[in-house]
């Protein structure tokens, strides 16, 4: 928290790293839930080339389960969804990595201006 006595820049300078801490926590969350998509998607398409065209195939919907007409339709919509969030993941990844790089040049910023404080009293 801001304390009084600091100037109003170096208040906005701890706020906008808050800020950052925390979007940059949301980024990874959203990564994270990315990479857990795309391991249930990775794990599906190696069981559907586990399956003869004979062998029945569900698809969860909500609640339901509703058997797949065709696996070659299943497995290009899978591939297609994986390759969406594989570009979502790496736009996510960029995102962080600026993050990180603002986030490490303003929390140096800050410690700077809190030391000339401390030196100063």
């Amino acid at each position: 928290m801001p304390e009084e006595g600091l100037s109003p820049q170096l208040q906005d300078q701890i706020t906008r790293l808050q800020q950052l801490r925390e979007q940059l926590s949301i980024l990874s969350q959203q990564r994270q839930q990315i990479d857990l998509q795309l391991n249930e998607i990775d794990e599906a398409l190696n069981e559907l080339k586990n399956t003869t065209d004979k062998t029945p195939i569900y698809r969860s919907i909500g609640s339901l389960l509703i058997k797949v007409k065709d696996k070659k339709d299943l497995t290009t919509e899978l591939t297609s969804n994986k390759e969406t969030l594989e570009l979502r993941k790496n736009t996510i990844e960029k995102q962080e990595g600026r993050s990180k790089e603002k986030l490490t040049e303003l929390q140096s910023k800050v410690e700077n201006a809190l030391n000339l404080i401390n030196k100063a009293t």
